[in-house]
């Protein structure tokens, strides 16, 4: 015991922690009391709410609340009006796969597929496709040409999104 050097209970040690038998009523005090001149001296060095660029200030006044219509406006351009409607989903990716029909075929028949090879589907030329997104089936349609293009019409909106095909 007499290597330990004499602890002050009053003040804390070179650590900056307070000393293990000060109270923590005390150490509360302390804390507060630094806190309370830290405080005193923003306020000291900071300008006032009225304070111009040059850093007079127009006198004392109240402090006010920020509010962020304030903040958000401030040097910033004027925003275009929000997207109403179908405009919200305009950005939106969606995964839409059309099916002309389904079959079953060996691995070894798909190998044999080339160009203009002919698949035979379950489903005859005119029959409606299904239309899947986001592999839901969503709606049912027919494949027209168009200019030289695919495309297809939606004939018919299933009412119960994600019904399977008949």
């Amino acid at each position: 015991m007499a290597d330990e050097a004499p602890t002050n209970p009053e003040k804390p040690d070179a650590s900056g922690a307070p000393a293990p038998n000060q109270s923590a009523e005390a150490i509360a005090s302390e804390a507060l009391a630094a806190a309370e001149a830290a405080a005193q001296t923003i306020s000291q060095n900071a300008p006032g709410p009225g304070a111009t660029a040059s850093g007079s200030s127009a006198g004392p006044t109240d402090p006010q609340p920020l509010t962020l219509a304030d903040h958000a406006t401030a040097g910033a351009a004027p925003r275009a009006a929000a997207p109403e409607g179908l405009d919200l989903l305009a950005d939106v990716n969606l995964h839409v796969k059309i099916e002309l029909g389904r079959t079953r075929m060996l691995v070894e028949d798909v190998l044999r597929l080339g160009e203009g090879s002919v698949v035979e589907l379950d489903k005859l030329a005119g029959d409606p496709v299904d239309i899947f997104v986001n592999e839901r089936h969503v709606a049912r349609g027919e494949v027209l040409v168009l200019n030289d293009n695919f495309c297809v019409r939606v004939n018919e909106i299933l009412a119960q999104v994600g019904a399977e095909p008949d």
